[in-house]
C-alpha cells in the first residue's frame, strides 16, 4: 500500500438551525470553543488541518488553522465542504489524503485516522461506522478525488454524501463503544441541540 500523508478538516460550514442559528461549533464547551476541542483530536492524527466554514473567517482565527470556504454557492452540504478541502489539499505538496471529522463532534476516536488509514485500499475512501451506522463525514478521502466529486456536484441534483461515496467506492471501518463510567458511549455522538450540549458537558465531567 502507498505511504499516506494525510492532511485534515473541520466541516464547519453548517446553518446551526437546531441551536438557532448561532454557529454551534464557536459555542463554548467545558469552557472552550467546541471547534477547539475538534481541533485538539484532529491536529494529532492530521497535517496541516484547515476548518471549512462559510460564516466569518475571523471568527476562527484564533484557531491558527487556514479557513477555506465552499467553492460553490448557496449552502450544499457537507460534499461542498469536502470540495473545498480536497481542492485546498491538493495544493499541500506530497499530500495523498483528507481526513475529515465534524465540526459539532468532539470524541471521535483519537486513532480515528490510523483505523481508517489500517482499512482503507488506498484509492477508496475509507469512511467509519458504529453500531451498523456510517459516518460519511467521517472519512479518509484520496486527494484524485477532487475532479470527479467536482464534477458529480456540478452534474446531479443530489448532495447526498452517501451517493457519492457509494459510486465512487468506499471501504467501511467499524468502530466500538467506547466505555465511560460503566456505559458504552458512541464515539460520534454529535451535538445538535441545547440538550446535546448538556449531555456532552456531563460526558467531559465523566471523562475527567
Amino acid at each position: 500500500m502507498m505511504a499516506m500523508r494525510v492532511a485534515g478538516l473541520i466541516l464547519a460550514g453548517g446553518r446551526s438551525t437546531r441551536m438557532g442559528g448561532t454557529d454551534k461549533t464557536l459555542m463554548p464547551l467545558a469552557g472552550r470553543p467546541m471547534v477547539g476541542r475538534v481541533l485538539d483530536r484532529l491536529a494529532p492524527q492530521a497535517s496541516p488541518v484547515a476548518i471549512n466554514t462559510n460564516g466569518n473567517p475571523a471568527d476562527f482565527a484564533a484557531f491558527g488553522c487556514e479557513i477555506v470556504a465552499d467553492t460553490i454557492s448557496g449552502f450544499q452540504g457537507p460534499l461542498a465542504g469536502i470540495l473545498a478541502g480536497l481542492e485546498w489539499a491538493s495544493g499541500i505538496q506530497g499530500t495523498t489524503h483528507l481526513l475529515s471529522v465534524a465540526g459539532d463532534t468532539p470524541f471521535f476516536p483519537p486513532d480515528l485516522g490510523a483505523q481508517l488509514a489500517a482499512g482503507s485500499s488506498g484509492a477508496r475512501i475509507a469512511v467509519a461506522a458504529s453500531s451498523g451506522r456510517v459516518h460519511p463525514t467521517f472519512a479518509l478521502w484520496p486527494i484524485p478525488l477532487r475532479d470527479r466529486l467536482e464534477g458529480f456536484l456540478a452534474g446531479r441534483e443530489t448532495r447526498r454524501v452517501m451517493t457519492f461515496m457509494e459510486e465512487a467506492g468506499m471501504d467501511v471501518v467499524e468502530f466500538q463503544a467506547e466505555m465511560s463510567g460503566g456505559v458504552g458511549r458512541d464515539p460520534f455522538f454529535n451535538i445538535n441541540t441545547p440538550e446535546d450540549l448538556a449531555d456532552a458537558e456531563r460526558r467531559l465531567e465523566d471523562m475527567q
